[in-house]
């Protein structure tokens, strides 16, 4: 079941949509792999290139960039919330779902989405199909998606329920199209499946209010955002532009406005927990949250909170404490889903020998947060 604390919609569950946690490689051996186009190092990164625009697979066999162009990504969320979108022509996205998980569990998502308009198979029909029991097939979608199946397909509706009203789809034939069974029960959910009503939706997502602010801090620029129940984002990053892209493309239905006066109590509280002054915590007064998240993901990032200031976990070892020993690849994407940084301290989670690697906010700025965090503590 998915929980709910926002305007807007959650993040669409994609297929192993984050690279295997700790193989993330440096940006000199990325390089070697685009220009070899490599296809070995495909699903361990991505690259976007500035002067077109889009994010492209290491094998991508569009002409090759010139490196001052080309940054690199642990993910296409990563990459998209960068401001980039899917190359056409090596379909990054694709790739993921064809070949970024295990056979049993990309054949089960594809039987399940063969007949998807009408009524899917069920899982005990699925699970025979790939050759596992349904307990099986449920924990390998756990593991690898983070999601249960029953998740994953109210996920995989919903996306193709939006797709439908931003390419100008009338709602009634959006709903059906979808798979929906009836208008009342998109009207019932439609603050889970959208954010706001569908007719709003869209209209582009007219009525939906958030308000942001940007400072300085010890880390470069940090950006909070918040509607009127809490904050929804706080990115770190050098270029207020660039911050400024990052937030309009996480919340692209959303009237955004830059408000530098009326979150003073918020970024008050969010510096706090960059500077080690308050623990981080799901649930503070100061610092009430308003984002989207599986159930899943909660319960990773309640347990990010609870790992002591200075100290790391692995993506295997955060994945034990939640009792889902298995699903090491599933928190590391819930990791890269973290719209509140600092106040859910991801950069607390590390690879599996300890690596710093796929912080969206930079390498070096996790080595920082967790270098001062340990300095505080000494002194």
């Amino acid at each position: 079941m998915t929980q709910h604390f926002s305007i807007l919609p959650p993040p669409t569950v994609a297929p192993a949509s984050f690279s295997l946690p700790g193989t993330f490689p440096d940006p000199d051996t990325c390089w070697h792999a685009v220009q070899q186009r490599d296809r070995s190092y495909n699903g361990r990164f991505w690259f976007s290139v500035r002067t077109t625009g889009v994010y492209c697979l290491p094998s991508c066999a569009a002409r090759p960039p010139l490196r001052r162009n080309v940054s690199f990504h642990a993910s296409p969320e990563a990459a998209e919330a960068a401001g980039f979108r899917p190359c056409k022509r090596c379909r990054p996205r694709d790739w993921q779902v064809e070949t970024g998980l295990s056979k049993p569990v990309a054949r089960a998502c594809a039987l399940f989405q063969s007949d998807a308009t009408d009524s899917p198979p069920t899982l005990a029909d699925v699970a025979q199909r790939v050759g596992l029991s349904a307990t099986a097939l449920s924990k390998r979608f756990l593991a690898e998606l983070g999601v249960s199946p029953r998740d994953w397909l109210v996920a995989k509706k919903r996306e193709r329920f939006r797709k439908a009203l931003r390419n100008g789809e009338k709602v009634s034939e959006a709903l059906y199209g979808a798979g929906y069974g009836s208008p009342s029960r998109v009207y019932e959910t439609s603050d889970k499946a959208l954010g706001m009503t569908p007719a709003t939706y869209a209209k582009g997502g007219a009525g939906a209010e958030i308000d942001y602010t940007i400072v300085d801090s010890d880390y470069g620029r940090v950006l909070v955002a918040a509607t009127g129940k809490g904050i929804a984002a706080v990115f770190l990053g050098d270029s207020d532009r660039k911050l400024e892209q990052e937030l309009r493309r996480d919340f692209p239905a959303a009237h955004l406005q830059r408000n530098d006066t009326a979150l003073g109590a918020r970024v008050k509280g969010v510096l706090a927990r960059l500077y080690g002054r308050r623990p981080s915590a799901l649930d503070a007064p100061d610092v009430p949250l308003d984002i989207v998240g599986t159930a899943f993901q909660w319960k990773v990032w309640k347990a990010l909170t609870e790992i002591p200031a200075g100290e790391t976990r692995t993506y295997g070892e955060i994945a034990a404490a939640i009792g889902e020993p298995k699903a090491a690849r599933a928190v590391g994407r819930a990791c890269a889903t973290n719209q509140a940084a600092g106040v859910i301290p991801c950069h607390r989670a590390v690879g599996a020998k300890g690596s710093l690697n796929g912080y969206r906010w930079g390498v070096g700025r996790k080595e920082r947060l967790l270098a001062d965090e340990r300095r505080r503590i000494s002194t």
